[in-house]
């Protein structure tokens, strides 16, 4: 259709990279268990974003369809990954029950399944919205919802015991 625009800028992607880098790499390190592969990971899928750009329809937002770049890269390389830790959170003050609490709560979301984890990331250490996280992990916004709603039920259950 004429007067239709296509494609992704260069300019556009460059602030996306810019605003969100931080948060790629930190999704695509829970993705990867290793920090250093998920940003590794991030640069390859910019490349990739860089080369298809002309390929991006704008039928949703181009934020979306970097961070599905971002998390399908993230899920190709997890065989290349070395171990299956997710990255630790930098601590601020020693507190072995703190720590403890911490490390039964990793070891619970460890135990999700994939999707499950990924949209969980997506949520909250990447603080996307339904449709931006229905649009990288290509799903709809219900499942999304859904696939939250039953994270958040099976934590409830893989830490019941555990009082804080």
């Amino acid at each position: 259709m004429a007067g239709t625009r296509r494609g992704a800028s260069l300019d556009e992607l460059r602030a996306i990279y810019e605003e969100r880098l931080s948060d790629l790499v930190r999704v695509a390190a829970a993705v990867v268990g290793d920090r250093q592969i998920a940003l590794d990971v991030v640069h390859e899928a910019f490349v990739r974003a860089v080369r298809q750009r002309q390929t991006f329809q704008r039928t949703g937002s181009l934020e979306g369809w970097v961070w599905r770049i971002v998390v399908n890269a993230a899920h190709d390389a997890r065989p290349r990954a070395r171990g299956d830790d997710l990255p630790e959170e930098p601590k601020a003050v020693f507190d072995p029950e703190l720590d403890a609490r911490r490390e039964l709560v990793r070891e619970a979301v460890e135990r999700l399944p994939e999707r499950q984890r990924t949209v969980l990331f997506l949520r909250y250490y990447a603080d996307l919205d339904y449709r931006s996280i229905g649009e990288a992990a290509s799903i709809s916004e219900g499942t999304v919802a859904a696939t939250l709603h039953a994270a958040h039920q099976r934590l409830r259950e893989l830490l019941s015991g555990v009082r804080g």
